[in-house]
């Protein structure tokens, strides 16, 4: 009897492992899938995915394209397609127009208000120098790591440079180590606003404070007042150029003022005006066709994204008030700045319909190639860690999407939002014309973009050129976001990267 109870037990204890064993298997087996090598290449990462479409001849590229022409101000690089990340650089030979050098320190330092903050500087300050250039001056920056652990880099967040400067750790670069510099080069040829920030750990950097204002000036300039207002959080604490509170400009009585808002947060921020009428002059570094006047409504100013607004000022010396997201901001004033803030517009301008439309320099009906980008969520492992996480097409990272292209190439992309938040998604190396939101087709002026908010539930439909040879990054500019998976690529055909994610330099893009 004692030895039949004992085997009883022995049966519900296999039977209780194997049924433990049942559960936890697959657990374990989705574990240890997730997990990550200590190195790996974006390229191996994933699967292809080629839009449909197939290697081309430059004729065909031709004709598409009109004579190889860019499709957004002349961005040709000249540099063709072929050999790895490192060979597509700007001139050697040609000397700069524009050097800085940034140190850059991990530090204790203090915004302009006199308030202090653990975080990172360039050249001893948060932000960083604005650098300015003249349209079609080459800018070369030095990058020297003094003593910011894990490594730095430097993306020119907007500018269409050259791969092998896009500065992407484990992408085009390998993060600049304690001790360690690097030099990037590009031409400034898009005349507009612009900034840069550090991609490895760039969700902690960025935050940190390793980020900075960059302008190009057009070649010919008008007459007027021109505002750099750089927004970024310092522990909670909303900035604007380091500082808190409003920042004063002087502008005389009938001028004109620019100001160029540029939203380094992860979230939308609004920005309005009272005091006057305003207009909308350029997007994401772009000129807008035809902007016409402004009353009672919000911009609408995504995570990364930049936004021109020219206002006159009033005839009588009364101040002008930018609000950027929240009470405080830019006065524009000349006698007085005695600007009370506003409520923000309960509406928003559209601007799939501002502005005069004009014609593109390639047809979007036409494309080489089709891509769908569908955002959702799901829960997973991501390097052995459990978690709800972003998916693309479905897939978790790192099994994402490789989207290929060839140099010339007409790419017609389509942006899906089903994971229950809003995305600011950030495509290197290009700037996209927006065709359509929720199938509602763009109206006004060429809406070209960067930097572009999909909001929940939305849909966008965007194209470009692919004119810029490369491995480019694709992600979500809510930086964190990226760095739970909402991340892909963009690569062309015939071109290569040495550098890898992790291995001995640590590099962490995300």
């Amino acid at each position: 009897m004692h030895r039949n109870r004992r085997g009883g037990g022995r049966v519900r204890l296999a039977v209780a492992g194997a049924a433990t064993m049942a559960l936890m298997g697959p657990l374990i087996w989705l574990w240890q899938d997730s997990l990550l090598p200590e190195a790996y290449s974006v390229m191996d990462m994933g699967y292809a995915d080629y839009g449909g479409g197939r290697r081309h001849s430059s004729s065909e590229h031709d004709a598409h394209t009109g004579g190889g022409a860019s499709t957004h101000g002349g961005h040709g690089r000249g540099a063709g397609a072929g050999g790895d990340v490192t060979q597509l650089i700007a001139d050697a030979d040609r000397p700069a127009d524009v050097e800085v050098t940034m140190v850059a320190r991990k530090q204790r330092f203090q915004l302009a208000s006199g308030r202090a903050f653990d975080g990172y500087t360039l050249n001893g300050r948060s932000p960083g120098p604005v650098i300015k250039a003249a349209e079609g001056q080459l800018v070369q920056v030095r990058l020297v790591n003094e003593s910011v652990p894990g490594g730095i880099t430097l993306h020119w967040h907007g500018v269409d440079v050259p791969n092998g400067a896009d500065g992407v750790a484990g992408v085009t670069q390998d993060a600049v180590g304690i001790g360690k510099e690097f030099t990037y080069r590009f031409v400034a040829d898009q005349a507009g606003t612009f900034w840069y920030h550090s991609h490895q750990m760039s969700h902690e950097q960025v935050r940190g404070g390793l980020l900075g204002a960059l302008v190009v000036e057009p070649a010919r300039r008008d007459e007027v007042t021109d505002v750099v207002a750089l927004v970024h959080l310092y522990n909670g604490i909303r900035t604007v150029n380091g500082r808190e509170g409003d920042v004063h400009v002087k502008a005389a009585p009938g001028s004109r003022a620019r100001v160029r808002v540029i939203n380094t947060e992860y979230g939308v921020m609004p920005a309005w005006v009272s005091g006057a009428p305003y207009r909308l002059a350029a997007v994401d570094g772009t000129e807008i066709n035809g902007p016409a006047p402004v009353r009672d409504e919000a911009v609408g100013v995504a995570a990364g994204g930049r936004a021109d607004l020219e206002v006159t000022m009033p005839e009588d010396g009364s101040p002008v008030r930018i609000h950027l997201g929240g009470p405080t901001g830019v006065v524009l004033g000349s006698t007085s700045y005695d600007a009370p803030s506003v409520p923000r517009p309960a509406a928003t301008l559209d601007l799939l319909a501002y502005g005069a439309a004009a014609p593109l320099a390639f047809d979007p009906g036409k494309p080489d190639r089709r891509f769908e980008y569908d955002m959702g969520r799901r829960p997973g492992f991501l390097d052995g860690v459990p978690g709800v996480w972003w998916t693309i097409n479905g897939h978790m990272y790192p099994d994402v999407p490789m989207f290929h292209v060839a140099e010339g190439d007409v790419v017609r992309m389509r942006i899906v939002n089903n994971s229950g938040e809003g995305h600011p998604m950030h495509l290197h190396g290009h700037h996209a014309v927006v065709l359509s939101r929720d199938g509602v087709p763009a109206a006004g002026s060429p809406w070209w973009v960067d930097s572009l908010e999909v909001g929940a539930d939305e849909s966008y439909e965007i194209a470009f050129v692919a004119d810029n040879p490369g491995v480019w990054m694709d992600h979500c500019h809510n930086l964190p976001h990226a760095s739970e998976g909402l991340t892909a690529h963009l690569m062309y055909e015939g071109v290569t990267t040495p550098f890898r994610v992790g291995g001995p330099a640590g590099n962490e893009p995300e």
